[in-house]
């Protein structure tokens, strides 16, 4: 019995959650939804209400393209209402960005409403003052 705990022991799971902090407004609904849409789909999210967005977007360089709320994951800024399919793919890609944005409320994207696949642009926010380029459509 004690060999077998042993060995249940070190065996990794599956799918382990990707982990993320999601800083967002304590009034807005639409960034709940957002957090449960990502828990659902794999993310383990740590989500802390700020009062002060503004703040949190320019310290993590989302400021210019920015979203109702923002979320750091593996080093990358993530900013409002991404699919999951678009955080993967810069997750497996790692290009050498700030991260990606649905900037604005898209009432298409995950958290704001049904969404409808192939009508939501994702851009990348680059590093230092290049002008963000298309990520993906989702």
């Amino acid at each position: 019995m004690a060999c077998a705990i042993v060995l249940l022991a070190g065996i990794a799971p599956a799918s382990a959650a990707t982990m993320a902090t999601v800083y967002k407004s304590p009034t807005c609904g639409c960034c709940s939804n957002y957090v449960e849409y990502l828990e659902k789909n794999g993310f383990s999210v740590k989500a802390i209400n700020e009062d002060d967005m503004d703040a949190i977007k320019k310290r993590y360089g989302s400021a210019r393209i920015a979203s109702c709320h923002t979320m750091l994951v593996e080093g990358y800024v993530v900013e409002g209402h991404v699919p999951v399919r678009a955080i993967r793919k810069m997750l497996s890609e790692k290009p050498n960005i700030v991260g990606i944005s649905a900037p604005g409320m898209p009432p298409n994207s995950p958290g704001m409403g049904e969404e409808r696949p192939g009508t939501l642009t994702i851009y990348a926010i680059p590093k230092g003052n290049a002008k963000p380029t298309v990520f993906s459509v989702e």
